[in-house]
């Protein structure tokens, strides 16, 4: 059995991780809000971006290529 060749698709990927990143953000921006009233943008962000990278690092990205790896990796002709 021989296998075929693939090449993995950088624009498909970003489409992929922009489709699980924008409900992320909206879901932390809705969850921490509420508790940062009268903050800074910048202290909110301090407090939002780590939790973002965690969540995509280990969570997100890992998911969108178990998920998707045919998508991503389509078939060399």
């Amino acid at each position: 059995m021989t296998a075929s060749a693939t090449r993995f698709s950088r624009p498909r990927f970003a489409l992929m991780v922009l489709l699980g990143v924008y409900p992320l953000i909206t879901a932390l921006l809705y969850l921490v809000m509420p508790l940062t009233e009268g903050w800074s943008i910048w202290q909110r962000t301090l407090v939002i971006a780590p939790i973002m990278v965690g969540l995509m690092i280990w969570g997100l990205i890992p998911s969108v290529q178990r998920l998707f790896r045919r998508f991503l990796n389509p078939a060399v002709n």
